[in-house]
């Protein structure tokens, strides 16, 4: 394509005239401004000026005589070439022969006007000025390339391919020179990242990632390569680095600089990360094995809660394996007819009788018999498959609540755990909707139990959804409570009925003062707001008194039964 750029701007053309004639600058000038043209010139007669004015400044072009004393149009070209700067350069004299002149030309220069022929060095400095125009084009779309090929996009940093790149070089240099390669990769994934773009959206998230990319590359040091792998997670490469000591150390910092809070909307969200560790040349050295065991210790670290640091041990994969094995099971449980529920009897403190009971979802695995929540609820949560299960038990629990009404316990209700997985997906009120109608259950005999962690992370938008599952008739009870993660004064601020005290205080009620005072406090506030209470994790009549004493409405846990299945269950009569 043979396309011109404009002829003319509104800028002028800055000239770095090498000539010692002050008055053949003065023509140029006036010359090339009455053909249209007008410059900003500057006139050099040596090297060293000639290489501060390249050094200073931006030009577009120079022209040269080619004759000076002590100094010519080669010497001034070769000044050129050593700046480095792409800048047209012409012989504009008139002491130069055509042999010369032609020379010249393969040594570099663009061009060649007799000096004083202004007609003809218009349209010659025209068309440089147009190469030198095309050729920034060109190393503009080279390094916007090179930028969409190898960098990412939202946060500027290396990408996938530029880290592996940069890890398999750095191997392949250590092996050309006789040495066995040393370093370590580091792979940082964001804990429950899809909670913030659930609750805030993606641009959020998005935006939390830039921060997050951020803070770890200024506390880097510039030997460390930092990329984004893609999604939540980021790669670290440190190279040579031998020491496992002092590789640990600095995973430690990448955890704890997630103590600090990202802000968004003067909200303060708390983020923290899990750091697997692979060592070369120990834990392999294709850079993709050395990917695939960071992200094992991961795993590892997301089956014990997150936040934290491991290294990548060989026994891992094994484990790995039978994970991947059982979440594959998982996902075809709740057709194949594996999963069944239990219930815990929720125990009214003023008669001592079941009048609720507390759904839980338990796994009879084929082949390896009946698996405790702790072994797939954790995967659930990680894969999103919990949504489904949670749906599933929804489904089933609140049928069963209706055949109790249908039989006389029409004070009954029937609680089910949300996790936080279920309770930032707004798809959550569909579900509840559904369930209801398909039983038939009046909403009022439903309770949905949210841990007090979910209804913190972002308390504005756990606000709106509890007050659409509100708005249906469901009531809500904040699981967990005074674990925390909030005060007592965030349960004005939302639309729930009931408050399960955590099981953490009960235990030892009866001989820490703290955990008592904390327990009465509790109750009190609640009944002040109109909410009921729940204590849970109750194993002793002792801890069952003081309660009751207390004033706690409902109690649970092991003194007055364990999860049974649904024949065992039975009922009190009276009203509760």
């Amino acid at each position: 394509m043979n396309e011109e750029l404009p002829l003319r701007t509104d800028a002028p053309v800055r000239v770095l005239l090498v000539d010692d004639s002050e008055d053949d600058a003065y023509l140029l000038r006036a010359e090339l401004g009455r053909r249209g043209m007008a410059i900003e010139c500057r006139r050099v007669d040596c090297a060293l000026d000639m290489a501060a004015a390249l050094a200073a400044e931006d030009w577009d072009i120079v022209l040269a005589d080619h004759h000076m004393p002590g100094f010519d149009a080669l010497a001034a070209l070769d000044v050129l070439k050593r700046s480095a700067r792409d800048v047209p350069f012409i012989i504009h004299s008139g002491q130069i022969s055509s042999r010369q002149a032609i020379s010249a030309m393969y040594d570099g220069v663009d061009d060649y006007v007799s000096k004083g022929d202004y007609e003809r060095l218009v349209p010659v400095i025209e068309r440089e000025l147009r190469g030198a125009r095309a050729r920034r084009a060109v190393r503009h779309a080279d390094s916007r390339i090179q930028q969409l090929a190898f960098f990412d996009g939202l946060s500027a940093l290396p990408n996938h391919h530029l880290f592996c790149n940069k890890v398999n070089d750095a191997i392949r240099d250590s092996q050309e020179r006789g040495r066995p390669p040393a370093g370590a990769v580091l792979v940082v994934d964001i804990d429950r990242f899809m909670r913030i773009n659930a609750s805030f959206g993606y641009e959020t998230g998005n935006e939390l990632l830039r921060h997050i990319g951020q803070r770890l590359r200024e506390g880097l040091g510039p030997e460390v390569v930092l990329a984004r792998l893609g999604g939540d997670e980021f790669g670290v490469f440190l190279p040579g680095a031998g020491d496992r000591g002092s590789v640990e150390m600095l995973a430690g910092w990448i955890v704890r600089s997630f103590d600090r809070p990202l802000m968004k909307d003067r909200i303060e969200l708390f983020l923290t990360a899990s750091v697997g560790v692979a060592m070369i040349p120990t834990d392999g050295e294709a850079v993709l094995d050395l990917l695939m065991n960071a992200e094992t210790a991961i795993r590892q670290i997301k089956r014990d809660g997150g936040n934290g640091v491991r290294f990548y041990e060989r026994t891992m994969n094994a484990a790995s394996a039978e994970r991947l094995a059982l979440e594959s099971d998982l996902r075809h449980a709740v057709e194949r007819g594996e999963l069944f529920l239990e219930y815990q009897p929720v125990i009214s403190a003023r008669h001592l009788g079941a009048v609720g009971a507390e759904v839980l979802v338990r796994w009879q695995h084929p082949r390896l018999g009946r698996l405790s929540p702790d072994r797939f609820i954790p995967m659930a949560d990680e894969t999103g498959l919990i949504v489904d299960i949670g749906a599933w038990v929804l489904g089933e629990a609140t049928r069963q609540a209706r055949r109790w009404l249908e039989v006389g316990h029409e004070r009954v209700r029937v609680s089910v755990n949300v996790s936080a997985v279920q309770f930032a997906q707004p798809r959550l009120l569909e579900v509840v909707a559904d369930a209801l109608r398909d039983s038939a259950l009046p909403p009022a005999s439903l309770v949905l139990e949210i841990t007090e962690s979910s209804l913190m992370t972002d308390v504005e938008s756990a606000v709106g959804m509890l007050r659409a599952l509100k708005n249906m008739g469901v009531q809500v009870a904040v699981d967990d409570f005074g674990t925390g993660y909030s005060s007592l004064s965030y349960l004005k601020r939302l639309p729930i009925d009931i408050v399960k005290i955590d099981k953490s205080f009960v235990r030892d009620l009866c001989e820490d003062e703290g955990d008592a005072a904390i327990v009465r406090a509790i109750i009190a506030l609640a009944g002040n707001l109109r909410l009921s209470t729940i204590a849970e994790g109750v194993e002793t009549a002792e801890q069952a008194e003081v309660l009751r004493a207390a004033g706690c409405d409902f109690l649970q846990g092991f003194h007055f039964s364990r999860p049974v299945p649904l024949e065992r269950l039975v009922f009190s009569t009276p009203p509760c």
